[in-house]
């Protein structure tokens, strides 16, 4: 089983900054196309990015533009730069693989609160 650790979650004002990690505790795992999700409360989670193994991304529209993916396959990990954050991106930050069948479970995530 794959563990997956995201971090770099905090409490930030309208307009500021933050950059999550996540790291897969097996190699192997990133040869997936990697996804961040997001899970706010009373609602479903939701497909924030994807970034290919061969670094092709994919953006939900109500992040376009202001959040960018990458990976660094020898450090296992997906790095999610979120800028112009805004009350509306307040979630629980995940990663895993975007192919259900790839995945081994969900790590804990990383709280993200933004304020007005």
């Amino acid at each position: 089983q794959v563990q997956l650790v995201e971090s770099g979650g905090g409490l930030v004002q309208a307009g500021g900054s933050l950059r999550l990690s996540c790291e897969a505790s097996r190699s192997t795992f990133m040869i997936n196309t990697m996804g961040w999700y997001r899970q706010a409360p009373g609602k479903q989670r939701e497909m924030v990015a994807t970034i290919s193994s061969g670094g092709t991304t994919n953006y939900a529209d109500s992040v376009k533009g202001r959040f960018t993916i990458s990976r660094d396959n020898g450090k296992n990990t997906v790095y999610l730069q979120m800028n112009s954050l805004k009350p509306e991106d307040t979630a629980v930050y995940y990663c895993n693989a975007v192919r259900v069948a790839f995945r081994t479970g969900w790590g804990q995530g990383t709280q993200v609160t933004v304020s007005s």
